[in-house]
């Protein structure tokens, strides 16, 4: 089996990947850890050095949970969403989990929702935290 986990600095995409970390060691999966960046000049080069920063302390932590994973940036210009969507059809990922914000519905207009597009777009079962 072969699990994603969506990763953003958030505590709501931090306890995904624990809920998804606890699945994959109780189902003896593969768990993708993935975060996108739209890039070009809209990411700032300190966002860009802060998450990979964070990746690598994820694959330390990861490394002394008894799994098999991977972690991985996505950077190809689309949204958030449309890459984590597409990523686990590339690699054929049987379960997503992702974190939820609480938004407004100005905000979600204006910024839309990750989550709801994985939830909507995916072709395999979506997990959410809190």
């Amino acid at each position: 089996m072969r699990f994603l986990a969506a990763y953003k600095n958030s505590p709501e995409a931090k306890a995904a990947l624990e809920l998804a970390v606890e699945h994959a060691r109780k189902y003896n999966a593969q768990l993708y850890v993935t975060t996108s960046q739209e890039g070009g000049e809209k990411e700032k080069s300190e966002n860009v050095a802060r998450i990979k920063q964070e990746l690598n302390d994820i694959k330390k932590r990861l490394e002394q949970a008894d799994i098999d994973f991977d972690v991985f940036e996505i950077v190809r210009g689309l949204s958030p969403g449309e890459d984590l969507v597409r990523f686990a059809d590339e690699n054929h990922i049987d379960h997503i989990f992702v974190g939820i914000e609480k938004k407004s519905r100005a905000q979600k207009i204006i910024l839309g929702s990750t989550a709801q597009y994985i939830i909507l777009k995916a072709s395999c079962p979506v997990t959410t935290t809190k």
